[in-house]
């Protein structure tokens, strides 16, 4: 009896060993890792509603454990998440705990002002990134990277999973289109995490004037890059669930076409159509909302396609799929008066349009990047925290 009983504690605890090792503790859980750093410092941070250890949030760790938190930087959606996608966050002050949030593009070339950056010794980044080129949030770290590098701060970055970290994807950016939805030249899907990202930064020197910072990374224990990461929160208020998250790298272009993309709906990210396509049973309505106060297309009847009822295994599957975009442009017959100039900046390559045009396929297109994907993947590397 006593071994069976042995046998069955052994087991038990194998197991609770095992669920333990499986469970991803984010960098902002390992306390005893930087609250040495944080000793005696003036400190900022760059986070948002997404910077949560637990159900607490790492300002209000920070201020409990009396360190001297006496700035915020907060990105696109604001500290809490709540402003429209490019909605202009200002300066202001957090209501619950009276830190001033300071804005990220006050100064010189779209970056913080001196003034603000004298105000503090050492920048937190505690964020949760979805891992494209064209999310901004990573844009703004680099631009805080760049500030900090400038005026002689530290950076220090809490490190989270990426919910797209399984796979690279797309074209490189050609940099005459950089812009706040195309910072530094890597593919579309670039698979790294912001700590990983922010070491590519440095050791590239993609900083400008050949910039590097001085950077601390705290990574994630028990993450690889194949683990398929769930957010326990929705990063921004148009990506509401997983499904959007892992349809974002191939619905986002319409943002660049007059198709709407079901923002000011329930499924943003998930669904396609437009008042003039035809030939589609399923349709929807854009509505003023919260997070989507004035969406494309607001209050007409759009007909198109919803994609939110494909399996998530079958989405991941596909990586970035350009044929929605293609279906689209098909069916409305507009010719040149579908794209904006955005899509360019969102693609990051002027041969996708023209193909597109040019009447080939979503394999065809994908093709020509492959070779991109392939030197990206060799690129990275040497900062990758996670295996592969």
């Amino acid at each position: 009896m006593k071994k069976l009983l042995l046998l069955a504690i052994m087991l038990c605890s194998s197991f609770l060993c095992q669920a333990q090792k499986e469970r991803i503790i984010l960098g902002d859980e390992q306390t005893a890792e930087y609250f040495p750093i944080l000793k005696g410092k003036r400190i900022a941070i760059f986070s948002n509603h997404t910077g949560m250890i637990g159900d607490k949030h790492l300002l209000d760790i920070l201020l409990e454990n009396k360190f001297n938190v006496v700035a915020i930087f907060s990105p696109e959606h604001g500290f809490r998440g709540d402003a429209d996608a490019g909605e202009h966050v200002s300066s202001s002050v957090d209501k619950k705990t009276g830190v001033p949030i300071l804005s990220l593009y006050d100064g010189k070339l779209g970056k913080p002002s001196e003034t603000s950056m004298r105000k503090f010794d050492i920048l937190i980044v505690d964020i949760q990134d979805v891992g494209l080129r064209f999310y901004t949030y990573y844009a703004s770290m680099c631009r805080l990277m760049d500030a900090c590098a400038e005026y002689n701060r530290k950076v220090l970055v809490l490190d989270r999973p990426n919910p797209n970290g399984y796979y690279v994807d797309g074209p490189i950016l050609d940099m005459k289109y950089k812009s706040g939805v195309g910072w530094l030249p890597i593919p579309i899907v670039h698979g790294m995490t912001l700590g990983e990202l922010a070491l590519m930064v440095n050791g590239e020197r993609w900083l400008p004037a050949s910039r590097v910072c001085d950077l601390t990374v705290i990574p994630c224990k028990n993450y690889t890059h194949q683990t398929l990461y769930k957010l326990p929160i929705p990063p921004s208020p148009n990506l509401p669930n997983m499904k959007s998250i892992y349809l974002y790298p191939s619905t986002c272009y319409f943002e660049a076409t007059p198709v709407s993309l079901g923002r000011g709906t329930d499924l943003p990210f998930q669904v396609y159509g437009h008042p003039n396509m035809t030939g589609y049973s399923y349709s929807f309505t854009p509505r003023s909302i919260p997070g989507a106060k004035n969406p494309p297309q607001l209050n007409k009847l759009c007909h198109g396609v919803n994609l939110s009822n494909m399996s998530d295994e079958e989405i991941r599957k596909r990586g970035i799929d350009l044929s929605y975009v293609i279906d689209a442009y098909r069916n409305l017959n507009m010719g040149d008066h579908f794209f904006r100039s955005f899509f360019e900046l969102l693609v990051g390559t002027d041969y996708v349009r023209k193909m597109i045009e040019a009447g080939k396929s979503a394999d065809e297109i994908k093709a020509m990047w492959k070779d991109d994907v392939e030197k990206f993947k060799v690129q990275r590397k040497p900062y990758l925290l996670y295996e592969e």
